[in-house]
């Protein structure tokens, strides 16, 4: 495996200083500023992104540079600002000869390491086509195959992704970012050659340039990584240097390490290698974990570092189990080859550094051909000791995906009826889903909130969301269809709401209305990863409530049962409970006998559980100040009360907050209290907002259904709604199963409308 490195970047310090060096490279004064900012702008996320980000002071710089109101001043700052991070610089003339000289950068390289350089560009011409860069060094040339491996020590490659553009723009300046490999150690020549396209280098030798490199030797560094309790284990890993450059590079990555990430995940015993120098190392195993900050100085002497895992909670010593059941081993632009993506190895590396107990990767539409290979049935893909990975499927880019994407857990047959792909599905989602339940599966919608925003976070809303989009869409209307199961017996449509990847409001809005109709649909946390957040398995996440001994179906079953809670992951609501208060009154745990506690008539009703929550002592308000539907959408930081280290756990009774309790969150486990007033049929739930949501305890006084008519009316005209939106999305065979469906909804909601009058 190539374990990249980073840039020198070592010029930057001479922007610090009051007066600039000279410059190899010519000015160029002939260009617009503001296209020229905004290329720059581009150019400056690019190096983020790569792991190689400029400086706070030369950030500033630029965005100084930008302010100037003389054109030329503007202009001819930017480039004493970048010219000293060339490494090459490339002439088009107006004839299309490409020229290529030397820069000012230091010509430094790590062994088995890529490092990052600015290329600047005079484009005379005005071409947007590529351009590209070969070197002899870094390709196979002619001579004896001795002289060829000597030869080829190099590798290259041009930055023309996203947030770059993959043409030139046609500015007559702009910078390009070049990408360098270093197989060895020492000094070694190379010569480097650009052009834009075929035909186009300048004539003679002016094409080409020789540059004589330092490449520093890298040093193999074994690590031992323990998890709380000494055993080994695998663990995230976040590596800079003092300039804040990520190593081993995000440039050039392959899995299980991924480009998008500044982590790397390693177990025990596994190595990487680093060049001569300081770092800081941010070590931690997903966010029951408290993440550790050590300074590392590699030296000749550097052999081994070892680290421990240090916990603030387990959840799973108490009895629950956290799992993400939505995960992308494929697709989405993350991947060099979205539509095969990487292996079940890589997938389960990383949710074991992130902690996850139950990795569900689910196999969709651009990746199906090629990851439907891995799927499970009835096994799992990969197990070790309390971690397990398992395929399924979600319906995404194919079938009936635009009228809402849906999770379908526990598969036993993963192809639809009448072929072997993606391409024959229902299109309407209550077909898909009586095909699932056949098999006995979990169902449910993914990305709950897509499609049903709203304009407040009060909840619940009596806004009416526009049903336009590919989340809990047509679940409005298949949550009132009962299916057969496996044995013909009919059992819900749906079982859960995927929740904790879209904005909490819009998520819950939908649940709490349909609750209150007297459905009894779960919740359960999910990631997709890496499509809404790339980030890291595991930002979304259930913990089921299980016994040691278990398996995915097991843990499946707890999610459909409602033996769950959503959380973040920094905060926990364990062992809800609901008691009549009465001296012989019954108790009923979550997820257990239907969560159901009978009443004759009104009265109260204790409620109580374990709650933890862990927030940093500083406030961040990077994420507190954010708008609800901006990521992350839940988190534990928008749940702080003021500037305290404190949140509050609250009691809602069919949607309405009833109770406040406020919890210390410096990662203890407390418990929590209260006694509520139960005047008709309902349920019952625990929320720290939005951090974590348990399911609910439906309360059932003097035999009568929950009915709110409110939230009825709301539904009613949630199902017209979706009509007018996805009606068009239907295939004309399933036209009329589909306007059926729908009239079967309008009807069962005003049938209950009437009952609740």
């Amino acid at each position: 495996m190539k374990m990249p490195g980073t840039s020198a970047w070592a010029a930057l310090v001479a922007l610090l200083l009051p007066s600039l060096p000279a410059r190899a490279l010519s000015v160029v004064t002939d260009v617009e500023p503001q296209p020229l900012h905004a290329q720059v702008r581009r150019l400056v996320d690019a190096l983020a992104a790569l792991g190689a980000p400029l400086p706070e002071a030369t950030r500033r710089s630029l965005t100084e540079a930008a302010a100037l109101p003389n054109a030329t001043q503007s202009v001819t700052r930017v480039q004493a600002i970048l010219d000293p991070l060339c490494l090459f610089g490339v002439d088009i003339t107006p004839e299309m000869r490409v020229k290529v000289g030397t820069g000012d950068a230091p010509a430094e390289l790590d062994e088995h390491g890529w490092r990052v350089f600015l290329v600047k560009v005079h484009n005379e011409s005005g071409t947007t086509a590529a351009l590209k860069a070969e070197s002899p060094n870094a390709r196979r040339v002619h001579g004896s195959p001795a002289d060829d491996v000597a030869n080829r020590w190099l590798d290259l490659a041009m930055a023309d992704g996203l947030p770059l553009r993959p043409t030139l723009g046609g500015l007559p300046l702009e910078y390009r970012i070049i990408q360098l490999y270093s197989r060895d150690t020492g000094r070694r020549e190379g010569r480097f050659g650009f052009n834009v396209g075929q035909g186009t280098q300048d004539l003679g030798f002016r094409n080409e340039t020789d540059i004589l490199f330092r490449c520093r030797p890298a040093r193999l560094i074994t690590l031992g990584v323990r998890d709380e309790k000494g055993e080994p284990t695998v663990g995230a890993f976040e590596i800079r240097d003092a300039q804040g450059r990520v190593y081993p590079s995000m440039a050039k990555r392959i899995a299980p390490d991924f480009s998008f990430h500044p982590q790397i995940y390693r177990g025990d015993g596994e190595s990487l290698r680093l060049p001569h120098g300081r770092y800081t190392v941010d070590f931690y195993r997903g966010p029951e974990s408290i993440p550790l900050r050590t300074n590392l100085v590699v030296d000749e002497r550097t052999s081994n570092v070892n680290f421990q895992v240090t916990r603030w909670i387990d959840p799973s010593t108490l009895g629950w189990w956290s799992g993400d059941h939505h995960i992308h081993a494929a697709g989405c632009a993350h991947y060099t080859k979205p539509t095969e993506g990487v292996l079940p190895e890589d997938m389960f590396r990383h949710t074991l550094g992130e902690d996850v107990k139950v990795g569900c990767n689910l196999t969709w539409g651009p990746c199906f051909d090629y990851q439907k290979q891995f799927f499970c049935g009835l096994g799992d893909k990969l197990t070790r000791g309390d971690y397990r990975l398992h395929y399924d499927v979600e319906v995404s880019q194919f079938g009936s995906h635009q009228s809402g994407h849906l999770v379908l857990l526990q598969l036993t047959d993963q192809v639809y009826p009448g072929g072997d792909s993606s391409k024959h599905w229902p299109t309407l989602g209550l077909n898909t889903l009586r095909w699932a339940k056949r098999q006995g599966a979990i169902t449910g919608p993914a990305h709950t909130g897509w499609g049903l925003q709203i304009p407040t976070a009060d909840l619940p809303s009596a806004t009416l969301p526009p049903f336009d989009g590919i989340g809990a869409n047509e679940y409005i209307v298949d949550v009132t269809h009962q299916v057969p199961g496996p044995d013909g017996k009919p059992v819900p449509a749906v079982d859960f709401l995927s929740t904790v990847d879209t904005p909490y409001a819009w998520e819950l809005n939908i649940w709490y209305h349909t609750l209150n109709a007297g459905y009894r649909t779960r919740i359960s946390g999910e990631t997709d990863f890496p499509c809404i957040y790339g980030e890291r398995v595991g930002l979304g996440r259930s913990y089921v409530q299980l016994p040691r001994q278990h398996d995915y179906a097991a843990w499946c079953a707890g999610v459909q049962a409602g033996r769950n809670y959503v959380s973040d992951g920094r905060s926990h609501l364990l062992n809800f409970t609901a008691t009549e208060a009465t001296p012989d009154g019954r108790t009923i745990a979550m997820g257990v006998d239907g969560s159901e506690l009978t009443l004759s008539r009104p009265g109260r009703v204790r409620l109580a559980a374990r709650a933890a929550a862990r927030l940093p002592e500083q406030p961040d308000d990077a994420i507190r100040r954010r708008r609800y539907d901006q990521q992350p959408y839940w988190h534990i930081e928008r749940a702080r009360i003021g500037d305290t280290r404190t949140v509050a756990v609250e009691v809602v009774f069919n949607g309405q907050p009833v109770g406040r309790q406020t919890l210390p969150a410096d990662g203890s486990l407390q418990p929590v209290e209260f006694t509520v007033d139960v005047p008709r049929s309902g349920w019952l739930a625990l929320r720290i907002l939005p951090s974590s949501h348990t399911n609910p305890i439906w309360v059932s006084v003097d035999g009568r259904p929950v009915r709110e008519k409110a939230s009825l009316e709301w539904c009613r005209q949630a199902v017209d709604k979706c009509w007018g939106q996805k009606e068009r999305t239907y295939v004309a065979a399933e036209k009329a199963a589909a306007r059926a469906a729908y009239d079967h909804a309008r009807q069962v909601y005003d049938q209950r409308l009437a009952e609740a009058k």
